[in-house]
């Protein structure tokens, strides 16, 4: 199938389907025009793809997990579940420093909630 089909089959963008072969996530075969033809199982490996960024997984970080799927093993198996343990690591620090964020937002918004009460009181200053 062309690019144009399995774009619209996966439910995604002409462009995502050029970028995941960008970056090594899919690859095609080329008429000999140039144009990109997939295979239907292109289709699911798409989905998977989505749902891996979905997971917060960047472009490089999904190109070490193909293994398991182009290669199953349970070496692969174990790698990509090491590798998924890391990023889960990541986003849980992420997560932590948002909450510390919002916490200082939150202190900073009650002091001038304090301050705007004061004005209205005239008591500020």
């Amino acid at each position: 199938m062309r690019i144009g089909e399995l774009a619209s089959r996966a439910g995604v963008s002409v462009r995502s389907v050029r970028y995941y072969e960008e970056q090594g996530l899919l690859t095609s075969t080329r008429s000999p025009s140039g144009q990109r033809h997939y295979t239907d199982d292109e289709v699911e490996r798409v989905a998977f793809i989505q749902r891996l960024y979905a997971a917060g997984l960047s472009s490089r970080t999904i190109v070490e997990l193909l293994p398991c799927v182009d290669a199953p093993s349970e070496e692969h198996s174990d790698s990509a579940l090491e590798r998924m343990g890391l990023e889960r690591e990541r986003l849980s620090s992420h997560i932590a420093d948002l909450v510390r964020t919002r916490d200082t937002l939150d202190r900073v918004m009650a002091s001038a909630r304090a301050y705007r009460e004061r004005l209205g009181t005239g008591a500020a200053g």
